[in-house]
């Protein structure tokens, strides 16, 4: 496995959960309090997306599956 910043270090549940959470932060910007506060979820939103966590890359950790070979 290719080691980077972008290593797919996220499992699918995760991802969804991310994403989910990254949208219900950014319709608070346009709805409810209308805050900017809301754009706080871009960053679960993205990582969601992409697959792969920075944090989890500098901290080792991955919630990825494990492969066999």
């Amino acid at each position: 496995m290719a080691s980077g910043i972008l290593t797919k270090n996220e499992h699918g549940a995760e991802r969804v959960i991310r994403v989910l959470v990254g949208i219900a932060l950014l319709s608070i910007v346009f709805v409810g309090p209308q805050t900017a506060w809301g754009y706080v979820g871009f960053l679960p939103l993205l990582t969601g997306l992409l697959g792969s966590c920075p944090l989890y890359t500098l901290l080792g950790i991955s919630t990825c599956p494990v492969k066999t070979d």
